[in-house]
Parts: structure tokens; C-alpha cells; sequence
């Protein structure tokens, strides 16, 4: 139990933000301090689960849970959901993995959707001679109708009355929709503690490369955790990305999963939509895009099509 626990930390939290380390508790600590919390809290049978798997499946497990959330097959994602689900509240117990546990926790819809895409979708006819095939990867439509459904009756995130008049301003500062201010729902649920195991930070989750890029200090002080400072660059980055791509789904996934994924696919397959390239984007980004369109619909009325360019 003891290794399988590191070993499921280790995998969720492949790194540690620059700085940070000699703050970190080791495995050890984190052990000792969460066996009785997770035997009381955590579903035996997830518990089970673990206990039964050696050093090397967990391993190969683990492997495989990365590999997914960076695949193009949303449907992966289903399988991951009771991992992600008991995980989180451990993360939340511990000072230094709580800005990864926010992270986590604004994400978890993402396994539930999968869930809820997977049973929707039918098995393929089975041919003679031949595996079964894969359910299909949801068409987008699919995938707008569930997070439609998901997000209609969704209360605020603690966070967003406070947040959302101070932020709209900046975007309008930058001559862009305000109501881009609400990607920060998407984005860490409106706590500027979320911190995700790549290394983004922030309401916005700036990586530490494109903040200092646009003119964020990461030391002494990391100003990627100063609301204004964040949102002020998110939206500067989000006007270079619409006016590269001019379009507001493009400059969003490109937000996500970067800008030169996103060309290299654009160029690949002669593409000029989000539409077009939706399927073959990162698991992550194929869920992305359209939450935060139901989440500007939910707290706007607006689609993201819809909004306006920078001015």
C-alpha cells in the first residue's frame, strides 16, 4: 500500500514548481500522514483496486493514465474517473499539493462527461474475424449537447462574485469580449491557488515560459498568483492568439495545447475551424473548448462563436 500510494502521487504530480522543492514533503511524509486519512475516507474498493496491482502495473498504470490525458481519444478518459475522483480530496489534506488538488477538482467534469459520452456512444458492429473496434471519439455536436446539460444548472464557483467586476475591466482594457473573464472558471474555478502538475499557475493557469514572455515576474515573488497581473496577460495572450488565428474557438484551443499543436494541425489537415481539427486535438483540449462555450453560455447567454473580435 505504502509504494503503491507514492507510486500514484509520483504519477499524478509529475513535477514540482521551480523553487518549490525544498518545501515539498517526501513521499514518506505524505504516507504517513495520509494512510489513516485515505482508509477512512477513500472507497475501499478504489483502495482494492490498488492493493492488487504489483509495482510494475501500477507503473504501467500510471503510464498509461498520463498517455490518455494527452491522447486525441476523449472516451479514455472515462476510465480514469475513480482514480481522479479519490485522489483529489488526498491532495487537498497537504499544504504543498493543494494548488494541485484545485487544479484537479475544476477537471474532474471532464472524467464525468467522458462517462456520460461513452454511454451515448454505441459499440461498432463487430466483423467476423477481426477485434472488437473502439467506440468512435464523440462528434463535437455530441460533445456541446452534454456540456450543455452539465453546465446549465451549475451554481458560481466561490470566487466568481469577487473576481468577475474586478477582471471584466481588464479584458475590456485590452479590447477584448469581458466575458472572456469567465475562463477562469474553466481554468481553476476562480481560485488563483491552482497550480497544475505541468507547471501553469494562477486563475488563468500561465505557464512559467509564456508569463515571463509577457512580462511576468516568476521571482522573487511569482506574480502568475496576482489575480490582476494573471488575467491582465491571459487576456494580452488571448488577443495575440485571436488575432494569429481569428477565430475564437482556434485562439482558445490554442490557449490550451499551444499555439504550434494547434497550427501543425491546422496545416496537416488543410483546416481553417476549430470544427475541422476538434478530434485529432489533445483529449484535454477536445473537452476544453467546448465547456468554456457552456459556461459563457450559462453565465452570459452568449455562444463563443458569438462574441466579438478585439476591438
Amino acid at each position: 500500500m505504502k509504494r503503491l500510494f507514492a507510486l500514484v502521487l509520483t504519477g499524478l504530480l509529475p513535477a514540482v514548481p521551480a523553487g518549490a522543492a525544498e518545501n515539498v514533503l517526501t513521499l514518506d511524509d505524505l504516507f504517513e500522514s495520509g494512510r489513516q486519512w485515505l482508509e477512512e475516507n477513500v472507497d475501499p474498493g478504489v483502495l482494492k483496486s490498488f492493493g492488487e496491482l504489483d509495482e510494475a502495473q501500477a507503473r504501467r498504470f500510471l503510464r498509461d493514465l498520463q498517455q490518455r490525458l494527452a491522447g486525441e481519444y476523449v472516451l479514455d478518459l472515462a476510465a480514469m474517473r475513480a482514480t481522479a475522483n479519490a485522489l483529489t480530496p488526498v491532495l487537498e489534506k497537504f499544504e504543498t499539493t493543494r494548488g494541485h488538488a484545485i487544479w484537479l477538482r475544476t477537471r474532474l467534469d471532464y472524467f464525468d462527461v467522458a462517462e456520460q459520452l461513452r454511454l451515448i456512444i454505441p459499440e461498432p458492429k463487430p466483423e467476423p474475424g477481426r477485434p472488437p473496434a473502439p467506440r468512435p471519439n464523440p462528434t463535437l455536436e455530441q460533445e456541446r449537447r452534454i456540456w450543455r446539460k452539465t453546465i446549465a444548472t451549475r451554481p458560481l464557483p466561490r470566487g466568481a462574485n469577487a473576481y468577475v467586476p474586478r477582471l471584466k475591466p481588464v479584458f475590456a482594457g485590452q479590447k477584448l469580449p469581458p466575458e472572456l473573464v469567465w475562463l477562469a472558471e474553466v481554468e481553476s474555478s476562480f481560485n488563483p491557488a491552482a497550480r497544475s502538475p505541468a507547471g501553469a499557475a494562477g486563475l488563468y493557469q500561465l505557464m512559467p515560459a509564456t508569463a515571463q514572455n509577457l512580462g511576468l515576474a516568476l521571482a522573487p515573488t511569482d506574480e502568475r498568483l496576482d489575480p490582476e497581473k494573471n488575467a491582465n496577460a491571459a487576456a494580452r495572450y488571448l488577443r495575440q492568439l485571436h488575432g494569429r488565428f481569428k477565430d475564437w474557438p482556434l485562439a482558445l484551443a490554442a490557449y490550451n495545447c499551444g499555439e504550434g499543436r494547434l497550427q501543425a494541425l491546422l496545416t496537416r489537415h488543410r483546416a481553417r475551424t476549430f470544427d475541422q481539427v476538434a478530434t485529432r486535438l489533445p483529449a484535454e483540449t477536445q473537452m476544453y473548448v467546448p465547456k468554456m462555450d457552456a459556461v459563457l453560455q450559462r453565465r452570459e447567454g452568449k455562444s463563443l462563436e458569438k462574441l466579438p473580435p478585439p476591438l
